[in-house]
C-alpha cells in the first residue's frame, strides 16, 4: 500500500473535509526477532482471514466519529523488514480515532491473522 496515495484517494470523497480531523496509520512489519523468546527470525508465514478482517472493519466503521477505515493484509512468506499489515483510520477527532485504531489492530491480529515464525538456525 502506498500510504500517501491511499489517503489522497480517501480525500477525494467530498465528505472528507466535513468529517475528518485526523488520519492514523498502522504499518506492521516483520521483526527480525521473536516476541515470545527473542530468537532471530529469518522469515514469517502469514495467513490472513480476509472475510473476518472485513467483518471486524465493518464493526468499527459504525463507531462514533469514524469516517472510513482501510485495511490491507498481506498473505505469504515474508522477510524481516517486509510490510505485512496496513490499517488507515480516518475520523473526526483524536478521541475517536486513536482508540478505534488500537482496538481494531488488536482484534485483527488476535482474530483474523495467523502467523508462523521461521527461526534462523
Amino acid at each position: 500500500m502506498d500510504i500517501s496515495k491511499t489517503i489522497a484517494r480517501m480525500k477525494e470523497n467530498p465528505e472528507f473535509k466535513k468529517n475528518v480531523g485526523m488520519v492514523l496509520v498502522h504499518n506492521g512489519v516483520v521483526r527480525a526477532w521473536s516476541r515470545k523468546d527473542g530468537k532471530n527470525v529469518s522469515a514469517l508465514e502469514v495467513t490472513p482471514d480476509f472475510e473476518k478482517i472485513e467483518k471486524i472493519r465493518q464493526e468499527f466503521l459504525v463507531e462514533e466519529g469514524i469516517f472510513d477505515i482501510i485495511i490491507e493484509a498481506k498473505s505469504g512468506r515474508f522477510q524481516p523488514g517486509d510490510d505485512l499489515l496496513f490499517i488507515v483510520v480516518a475520523g473526526a477527532l483524536r478521541e475517536h480515532v486513536k482508540p478505534v485504531l488500537a482496538a481494531l489492530l488488536d482484534r485483527v491480529k488476535a482474530e483474523a491473522v495467523s502467523k508462523k515464525e521461521i527461526v534462523a538456525s
